[in-house]
C-alpha cells in the first residue's frame, strides 16, 4: 500500500526538459539594471512576459516598423504621463490613439498639477471639498474651472475657418498652445506625430465642446470619419506596424481595427489588466486579435501580454525596450 501511495504523490518523470532553467538576478555584486532586466526573461510568471515585450519592441524598432501608442487616460493621470511625452519627443512614436480624458488632462496638468491623495477617504466629504479622486489621485475642480476658461480662449480661432474640424485637428492645434515640455500634446504636435481621439467627447473637452456650440454663432462640431480613413490608409502604406497598447477600450480597438484592414499588425505588445473571461474588449489578449486577422500570426513570437498594471512595467518595459539606460 505505501509503494502505491508513493507512486501517486511523487509519480517520477522520465522526461528531460530541454527549456532555460529558472533563476532570477543575483544581486551580489554591484547592481546592473540591465542585466537584472535580462533574467526576467527567466524569472517566470509577468517577469517572463515583460522580457518577451522587450525584445517585441527590439523587434519594432529593427524593422523600422510604424509604430503606434495606445493608452487611456489612467496613463496620463499618473505619472506615466512624462514617459509618452518621452516616447513621442524621441522619436519612437509614430501614431499615437487615446481618449478625451488624456487630453484633458494632459491640458490641465500643463498648467495645474495633479496631487498625491489617498484610495480611502470619505467620497461624500471629497464632494463637498470640490477634490476629484483618481484611485490615489486627487484633481481639484478649480483644474476643470481653468481648463473652460482656456478652451473658450482657444475654441473661436480654432473654430475660425472651418466649424467642422477632425479630433486630430483639434489635438494638434491645442498642443501648440501649450508650454510645457512634459506635455503628449505639445510634444505629438512639435514632432509631428498625430493624436488620434475617435470618442472626443467623453470627457471635460466634450462637456466644453457642447457648451461652446450652444454659445456659438455658428454650429461647430467634430467630424471623425477623416481621421478613421487617415489611419486606415496610414497602416495601408506602411511596411510594418507595431502595436503599443497601454490598457483597453477604443483606443486599442482603432488600432487592432484599422490594421484589420492592411492584413494585420506585424507586432504587438499588450499590458493590461483586463479579464478576458468575460468577453469584453479591454480583457480581450493578442491571439482573440489574431482569430479575427487584426494581428498576423507569427508563431506567436510576434505578441505578448503583460498582465500588469501599467505604472508598475511601463516604465522598465521603455527603458529596455527602447535601451535608454
Amino acid at each position: 500500500m505505501e509503494e502505491d501511495s508513493r507512486e501517486n504523490v511523487v509519480p517520477g518523470s522520465e522526461e528531460a526538459l530541454d527549456t532555460a532553467d529558472v533563476r532570477g538576478y543575483d544581486f551580489r555584486g554591484a547592481f546592473d539594471l540591465e542585466e537584472m532586466l535580462s533574467t526576467y526573461e527567466t524569472t517566470g510568471f509577468q517577469a517572463t512576459h515583460l522580457a518577451e515585450a522587450i525584445d517585441i519592441i527590439r523587434e519594432m524598432r529593427d524593422a523600422d516598423a510604424t509604430v503606434y501608442l495606445t493608452l487611456t487616460s489612467n496613463i496620463v493621470s499618473s505619472g506615466l504621463r512624462e514617459t509618452v511625452a518621452a516616447l513621442v519627443r524621441e522619436g519612437y512614436v509614430d501614431v499615437l490613439i487615446t481618449t478625451s480624458g488624456s487630453i484633458t488632462e494632459d491640458v490641465i496638468k500643463s498648467a495645474k498639477p495633479f496631487k498625491m491623495g489617498e484610495w480611502d477617504v470619505d467620497e461624500g466629504e471629497m464632494r463637498e471639498r470640490g477634490i476629484n479622486r483618481l484611485g490615489n489621485i486627487f484633481v481639484p475642480s478649480d483644474r476643470y474651472v481653468w481648463l473652460e476658461s482656456y478652451l473658450n480662449d482657444f475654441f473661436p480661432d480654432f473654430f475660425a475657418d472651418d466649424p467642422i474640424r477632425t479630433p486630430t485637428e483639434f489635438s494638434r492645434e491645442l498642443g501648440k498652445t501649450l508650454d510645457d515640455e512634459d506635455s503628449v500634446l505639445k510634444q505629438a504636435a512639435d514632432n509631428d506625430v498625430p493624436v488620434f481621439c475617435p470618442a472626443l467627447t467623453d470627457a471635460e473637452v466634450g462637456n466644453f465642446l457642447y457648451y461652446y456650440n450652444q454659445q456659438a454663432d455658428q454650429d461647430v462640431g467634430i467630424e471623425i470619419l477623416q481621421d478613421y480613413e487617415t489611419l486606415i490608409e496610414r497602416g495601408m502604406l506602411a511596411e510594418e506596424t507595431g502595436l503599443i497598447v497601454l490598457g483597453g477600450g477604443v483606443p486599442k480597438h482603432h488600432a487592432i481595427m484599422t490594421n484589420l484592414f492592411r492584413g494585420g499588425a506585424d507586432y504587438a505588445v499588450y499590458v493590461s489588466t483586463g479579464m478576458e473571461g468575460d468577453g469584453s474588449l479591454s480583457g480581450a489578449p493578442p491571439d482573440e486579435a489574431v482569430s479575427w486577422g487584426k494581428i498576423k500570426d507569427e508563431d506567436s513570437t510576434n505578441y505578448t501580454q503583460i498582465q500588469a498594471e501599467a505604472t508598475l512595467v511601463v516604465p522598465l518595459l521603455v527603458a529596455a525596450g527602447f535601451e535608454l539606460y
